[in-house]
């Protein structure tokens, strides 16, 4: 099939990424039709076919692509575990704060994945929280924080850090260096630090 005149690849793939996203955010992955992205694209429906080879395919690639960068921009640094435990908590939140439509397809698509594309996600998810799970440890055993549960507090320090981008709105009462204490403070007595 001929490309829609006037579309170039490196444009058009990337918006129809951005696109999606933008839709599966806005009204659910199954709500989407490809003739809406192609349209919000400003593309017959059969081009999406050339960068894509289906609806599943897409979301597929939107969610793996976010927690492959997610990985990629998070590095933890030996030291510390309170020091290394707020990095993790002030990435987390600038990270979700940037990225809003990609976390919350990352949280609320999950269920429309085919079993297979589940465990690719899953996969990734679990390296991501291991990372934390790391520093918790870490912290356990310097003494400097009293968990019960390592793999419970993990999943409730990033279910809380992420719950940011359901009512953070820019330029609202408290600025991201504020939020960041604060929750910074939270995570502190979430894991028990003095």
């Amino acid at each position: 099939m001929a490309r829609t005149q006037g579309s170039r690849a490196e444009i058009t793939g990337p918006l129809i990424r951005d696109e999606a996203r933008r839709l599966f955010a806005r009204q659910g992955y199954a709500a989407v039709s490809m003739r809406q992205i192609a349209s919000a694209v400003g593309v017959q429906a059969g081009a999406l076919y050339a960068y894509t080879p289906d609806k599943q395919a897409l979301l597929l690639d939107l969610l793996e692509s976010h927690m492959q960068e997610l990985l990629a921009a998070w590095s933890d640094v030996p030291g510390d575990p309170l020091a290394r435990l707020e990095r993790f908590v002030r990435f987390h939140i600038d990270t979700s704060l940037d990225h809003p439509d990609a976390v919350f397809l990352s949280y609320m698509e999950l269920r429309s994945l085919t079993p297979a594309n589940f465990a690719r996600i899953a996969t990734l998810r679990s390296r991501y929280e291991a990372g934390l799970e790391a520093i918790l440890r870490d912290g356990v055993a310097a003494g400097l924080m009293r968990i019960d549960d390592l793999k419970l507090a993990t999943m409730a320090l990033i279910a809380m850090l992420t719950g940011v981008t359901n009512w953070y709105r820019e330029g609202g009462r408290l600025d991201r260096k504020r939020i960041g204490d604060i929750y910074w403070g939270l995570a502190r007595g979430a894991v028990g630090a003095d």
